[in-house]
């Protein structure tokens, strides 16, 4: 909730990733340079003692073919660099979901359709305890955000698959699959539909945005999306409007409305092509009617008073966080890819009161790429910052104006508690 491969959304969708070689070049160069002799602490990673322990699943493109690494350790709060020793690797670009502090994780990836999940063992290593595929379903690979895999108790769980258009129901316990919700409404031909890495769980709720864009080409379809699942009845609604593009941002409002934004793709592409993309806007959902306003409307770059405006990170009660590009720090020249804009690091973080509908930029954050995930440590959010060529990801703490915490080779597009 972004670098070259977060442009579409908040990170490449797994089944549209393209071209990623020149990226992976740059990714090993920078890595040997990040962490060659870094002093990563692969012996004080995990700790022997009954504190927190964090499961981070990291994407190493620089590897051809790509592999992840699955690193526990309890750094997560603390500035480190963290080794790849004794991490449990996982072949093709990797996921690590599941409920916190419940002592286990299920790695994906896409690659497949599998699940493997591990269990935290008293010596804090990850111990293989179960498989299990989707392939019945039509699935074949579990890629894209960690936001995808919806944990609702010990024995339910939802996966939003964006290529096959449904939400797979599925038992973590007993890891089986027991059903899936079918939505078709959400196909659009010669486009491709993504959920977001940014769902927001209300009232017995999943609130799933969702954003499309043509399957070729640059551009943004003039759609906005959400999709609501009621988790007693396992039912869906979809709703769209026509007003707003790529919204794959939402946060709740001290009103219990949820705000919907096009993130910073959306609004690289904008800059990019201009009129010919919708405007980068802010919509007001709500989550009892299952409905847009239809008299509340708001693009971004009004909001912030100018500017290429996108993304929407939640943040204290009642405000939320707009990314604004300062294309002083990142210029934007002939021929750049939206992709690239998106990635890069000159986006200003701007505080949005959602009451007033005000914004003020906070210069105490530093300028970091488009878009973001957000993370839940013991004691604070974090978010990340991707380095250049994908060779790293740097937390850091949301409520303290962007404190550095642990950095990783890679791509860290999940993160777990474990314990």
């Amino acid at each position: 909730m972004s670098i070259a491969f977060i442009y579409a959304d908040k990170a490449v969708p797994t089944k549209s990733v393209g071209d990623f070689t020149s990226l992976r070049i740059a990714a090993g160069v920078l890595a040997v340079a990040l962490f060659t002799g870094c002093g990563g602490d692969s012996e004080g990673q995990n700790g022997d003692d009954n504190g927190p322990l964090y499961a981070i699943t990291t994407q190493v493109l620089a590897a051809d073919p790509v592999d992840s690494y699955v690193i526990v350790t309890n750094q997560a709060e603390q500035t480190a660099s963290l080794s790849l020793d004794n991490a449990v690797r996982v072949s093709g670009r990797a996921l690590g979901v599941g409920i916190p502090k419940s002592g286990a994780i299920y790695a994906v990836s896409d690659e497949s359709a599998t699940v493997t999940r591990y269990t935290l063992s008293s010596a804090g290593r990850l111990e293989p305890s179960g498989t299990m595929s989707f392939d019945s379903l039509g699935v074949t690979s579990l890629g894209e955000y960690q936001a995808n895999f919806q944990f609702i108790s010990e024995t339910k769980a939802y996966f939003f698959d964006g290529a096959t258009a449904q939400v797979v129901i599925w038992n973590p316990k007993e890891m089986t699959v027991t059903g899936n919700i079918p939505l078709d409404e959400l196909v659009i031909p010669d486009t491709v539909m993504a959920f977001s890495g940014a769902v927001i769980r209300l009232d017995g709720q999943v609130l799933m945005p969702v954003g499309w864009r043509p399957v070729s080409g640059v551009g943004i379809t003039p759609k906005a999306g959400v999709v609501s699942i009621d988790t007693e009845t396992d039912t869906a609604t979809v709703t769209t409007d026509d007003r707003c593009g790529y919204t794959h941002d939402a946060a709740v409002g001290p009103d219990g409305k949820v705000y919907i934004a096009t993130e910073a793709y959306g609004a690289a592409v904008r800059r990019v092509v201009g009129e010919d993309a919708p405007a980068p806007c802010l919509l007001e959902f709500d989550p009892q009617t299952h409905t847009f306003n239809p008299d509340f409307y708001r693009t971004l770059e009004e909001l912030v008073g100018g500017g290429t405006a996108g993304t929407l990170v939640p943040g204290p009660e009642g405000t939320a966080y707009v990314r604004v590009l300062d294309e002083t720090v990142a210029p934007v020249l002939e021929g750049t890819h939206p992709r690239t804009i998106a990635s890069g690091t000159g986006w200003q973080w701007w505080e949005l009161k959602l009451d007033t509908m005000t914004a003020a930029r906070k210069d105490s954050f530093p300028a970091t790429s488009g878009s973001v995930f957000l993370f839940e440590s013991q004691n604070h959010t974090l978010y990340t910052e991707f380095g250049a060529g994908a060779a790293s990801t740097t937390l850091r703490v949301l409520e303290d104006s962007g404190k550095p915490t642990v950095t990783t080779e890679g791509l860290s597009f999940s993160f777990l508690q474990l314990r």
